[in-house]
């Protein structure tokens, strides 16, 4: 108990030197952001490492880049697949093959008008394995696609161009979240041209074009005023690169950025001044955060000492005092918005319900110190020094090792540790994508399955949703697998995070979507005074 008054107390005395700080830059400094006028700007942490739809992965790179690139359809505020440069669809009765008509409108930002032949150019490119893109995964699905990533095969079969604007798609089998994957920006469309160029010629239709770029330090978009759908009402966007999240604040404060991400640092200062509340824009965000186990050894194989870890710790207490209640409580692994069902609880906090758990799993051996791996980020050391003062309170030892990200990521993808704290976020709007990378046994490691589970059933019950068109019946699959996944308690479901941006007054119809593909940036105003 002592640890988590602690870390509470070093949060509060951290957040209010930030606000002498803030105040004392504010009264002294009178820094511009260099924004040209007409321009919006956001604020970066880091540099983006490259805009090419082939090597992107993070969720800043996606973001940007839906702002200079279209696919073939696209997602609504409501997650609802719409048309992009696809005026409409049409799926066989097998839900194999996909044929698309596109738009005759459409120019790239060179003034090259496009084609069934540059979509065709893309989907193939992703795959190729001279390009080696990480994004592959997400075509795989296409008819002969593994073949052609492989080498096997010198052509991709399952893409066909009937006419300049209409491309055929076909499946290997049916997957009713095809669509929605290609609202990702692995599915976005670049001009038919030799491999490697976009990297350095980034060339898109979308509402807004590259002007500049200065690594670690800005990227300008200017406005399309060619865009086929709705041309931006702002001249551009000027993307602030500022690592310091104290620095970023205070340019915010300054006026000399108009819209901040907020972290969990800042989010109290933001609370409680009543002039810069009135400025959060918030939304959910399409994210679950877990303490995963390894169950492929002792101990944590033992499932009765995951349900007792499970018990132990006050989940609800620690979202509404640490977490400031940034989020909503989670049971599963499925967001609550990808799913009609609800679930109860399978663990809420009892410590003596985790004694009793505890002292049954120990008869398969005698009591071990877990090796709780988190990253060197504080807010992740902060989560874990919590959880383990809950552990030791239930009589559960555990040994907490911080590691910074990369070899953080790479010691949890080979099963190094007992215990880690991880976050998924979605890739596109589908239970299913918080299933199977997560839980399928497929995909131990890297794939996404970081906590090694494997159950037979569970496997049966997501590939079959996979390829179950009927709405109704892949809820109901999803709902029988996550009910066996919690049972098996392969980890501990903390809270879906939600998005909260600071954004300046000046700037209207600012909005803050589920996934961060969804805003193309052309719906925003600036009103001077």
């Amino acid at each position: 108990m002592r640890k988590r008054l602690t870390a509470a107390l070093s949060y509060n005395q951290h957040i209010i030197l930030i606000w002498v700080f803030i105040t004392a830059v504010i009264c002294s400094c009178n820094t511009k952001s260099g924004a040209p006028e007409g321009y919006v700007c956001i604020r970066l942490a880091a540099n983006p490492t490259t805009l090419d739809p082939a090597f992107i992965v993070d969720v800043q790179g996606g973001a940007i880049a839906a702002k200079i690139y279209n696919g073939l359809i696209r997602l609504d505020a409501d997650m609802n697949v719409v048309p992009d440069v696809a005026v409409s669809w049409q799926i066989s009765p097998d839900a194999l093959k996909y044929t698309f008509q596109l738009r005759r409108d459409v120019r790239f930002h060179n003034g090259k008008p496009l084609t069934a032949a540059d979509a065709a150019f893309s989907f193939t490119r992703i795959l190729s394995p001279e390009t080696n893109s990480p994004n592959a995964w997400a075509l795989k699905k296409l008819d002969g696609a593994e073949e052609f990533l492989k080498g096997k095969t010198p052509a991709l079969h399952a893409i066909n161009t009937p006419d300049n604007y209409t491309i055929e798609i076909t499946l290997k089998e049916p997957f009713e979240p095809f669509l929605k994957m290609l609202s990702m920006p692995a599915a976005y469309i670049i001009p038919a041209r030799t491999r490697g160029e976009p990297a350095k010629n980034i060339i898109g239709t979308g509402p807004f074009i590259v002007s500049s770029w200065e690594p670690d330090r800005e990227l300008v978009l200017r406005k399309n005023d060619a865009y086929f759908d709705r041309p931006a009402k702002i001249q551009g966007i000027y993307y602030k690169v500022i690592p310091e999240d104290l620095t970023a604040v205070t340019e915010f404060m300054l006026g000399n950025v108009d819209v901040l991400d907020i972290t969990a640092a800042s989010f109290s200062m933001f609370t409680k001044d009543t002039k810069y509340k009135a400025m959060l824009h918030s939304g959910p965000s399409l994210n679950v955060y877990y303490l995963g186990f390894n169950t492929s050894r002792p101990p944590l194989s033992n499932p009765l000492l995951r349900r007792a870890i499970a018990h132990a710790i006050d989940r609800r207490k620690i979202l509404a005092t640490y977490f400031q209640n940034r989020g909503s409580y989670a049971v599963s692994p499925i967001p609550d918005a990808l799913k009609k069902y609800t679930l109860a609880d399978s663990y809420p906090f009892d410590r003596e319900k985790a004694k009793e758990l505890l002292k049954e799993s120990l008869q398969s051996g005698p009591p071990t110190k877990l090796q709780f791996y988190v990253t060197a980020a504080q807010d992740a050391v902060d989560m874990a020094e919590i959880i383990v003062s809950y552990l030791k309170d239930a009589g559960i030892e555990a040994e907490i090792r911080t590691l910074e990200w990369s070899a953080y990521k790479a010691a949890i993808n080979k099963g190094d540790t007992d215990m880690f704290w991880l976050g998924w976020l979605a890739d596109y709007p589908d239970g299913e994508n918080f299933l199977y990378p997560l839980y399928h046994s497929s995909n131990f490691g890297a794939g996404g399955n970081r906590t090694r589970y494997k159950n037979a059933e569970v496997d049966k019950l997501i590939e079959t949703a996979r390829v179950t068109t009927n709405g109704t019946e892949r809820e109901a699959l999803y709902k029988t697998a996550e009910e066996q996944i919690l049972k098996d308690a392969p980890a501990v479901y903390f809270w879906q995070n939600r998005s909260f941006t600071a954004v300046a007054p000046r700037v209207k119809n600012f909005h803050v979507y589920p996934i961060y593909n969804i805003d193309k940036g052309n719906l925003m105003e600036i009103q001077n005074p």
